[in-house]
C-alpha cells in the first residue's frame, strides 16, 4: 500500500512540470530588412502576402515553410526561386501576437504589398 501511494505521488509530480520552452525560429539573414509588423500571426501573413502577388502578378508566389508549427515562412515573389531569390520573410511576433515582416531583394512594388497584410 506505501509504495502504491508513492507511485501516485511521483506520477503526479510528474503531470505537474511544464513542457520545456519551444525553441526560437531562426531570424532572417542580414540581407533582409525589416518592413514592419503586422497583426495576422506567421501562416496568414504569409498566405495574405503570397495571394497578393499572386492577384498582382497573375503567376503563383512559392511559400516554404522555414519552422515548423506554422511560426515561420519564406513567401517568394512569383518568378523568383528559393533559396536566395527576391522574398517576403515573415516571422513570429518577438512579444505577444502577430508577426514581423522582412524582405530580401530591391523589389519595391513588391515590398509595397507587405504593408496590404496588416
Amino acid at each position: 500500500m506505501k509504495y502504491s501511494l508513492l507511485v501516485v505521488l511521483v506520477a503526479a509530480a510528474g503531470c505537474a512540470t511544464p513542457p520545456p520552452p519551444a525553441p526560437l525560429p531562426p531570424p532572417p539573414p542580414a540581407n533582409a530588412s525589416k518592413v514592419g509588423q503586422s497583426q495576422m500571426p506567421p501562416k496568414a501573413a504569409a498566405q495574405c502576402i503570397g495571394s497578393k502577388w499572386t492577384q498582382s502578378s497573375g503567376q503563383p508566389a512559392m511559400i516554404q515553410y522555414v519552422y515548423a508549427n506554422d511560426t515561420a515562412f519564406d513567401v517568394f515573389v512569383p518568378g523568383q526561386t528559393p533559396p536566395a531569390g527576391t522574398a517576403a520573410m515573415v516571422r513570429p511576433a518577438p512579444t505577444g501576437t502577430g508577426s514581423t515582416l522582412y524582405f530580401r531583394g530591391n523589389d519595391a512594388a513588391a515590398s509595397s504589398v507587405l504593408s496590404q497584410c496588416p
